[in-house]
C-alpha cells in the first residue's frame, strides 16, 4: 500500500520486501555441530533484522518448525555451526542461508540466549539435520541472501 503522496510503500510489518537492496552478509564455518533437541525453547526476538559485524562469531541452528514466526516458541532443532563474519551487513528474515553455495534453508528469526557472546539464527529447514550431517565443515563458506 502506498500512502497518498508518499514514494515508498506503507507497510504494518516488516518483510524481506520492506528492504529494496541488501548486501549479502558472507562468512566462514570455526565450529561444525552434531547435535539437536526435541524441546529446546529458542524464544525468536521480535525484530526481523540483525546486523552482523565482521569478525564476529555466531550460531547457525536449524528448525522444521518452519512456520515460526519473531516472539514465537521454536523447539524441534538440529545444531548446524558457528560461522564467523567474513563479510558484514544485514540479516533479513526470510533470507536464504546457503552453505557452500547450496541452499540450506530461511532464516525464520533469531534468539539472543547467549548474548552478548553470540546470536542464534535459527534457520526453517524442511527436513531437520544438524550441521555434521550436511556434511558442512570447518571452512565451509556460508552467505546469507535473497534467491
Amino acid at each position: 500500500m502506498r500512502a497518498e503522496g508518499a514514494s515508498v510503500d506503507v507497510t504494518r510489518f516488516v518483510t524481506l520486501a520492506s528492504y529494496a537492496a541488501n548486501r549479502p552478509v558472507e562468512g566462514e564455518v570455526v565450529t561444525v555441530l552434531a547435535s539437536s533437541h526435541e524441546a529446546r525453547g529458542l524464544k525468536l526476538m521480535t525484530t526481523y533484522t540483525r546486523a552482523l559485524r565482521r569478525d564476529s562469531i555466531h550460531e547457525l541452528i536449524a528448525t522444521d518448525e518452519a512456520s515460526k514466526k519473531p516472539g514465537d516458541v521454536v523447539d524441534r532443532i538440529a545444531y548446524l555451526a558457528f560461522f564467523e563474519v567474513r563479510r558484514g551487513g544485514v540479516v533479513v528474515m526470510g533470507e536464504t542461508l546457503l552453505a557452500d553455495d547450496k541452499p540450506v534453508g530461511t532464516v525464520l528469526g533469531f534468539d539472543e540466549t547467549h548474548e552478548p557472546n553470540h546470536i542464534n539464527i535459527v534457520i526453517g529447514v524442511a527436513r531437520r539435520q544438524t550441521g555434521r550431517q550436511l556434511n558442512l565443515s570447518v571452512g565451509s563458506r556460508t552467505r546469507f541472501a535473497r534467491v
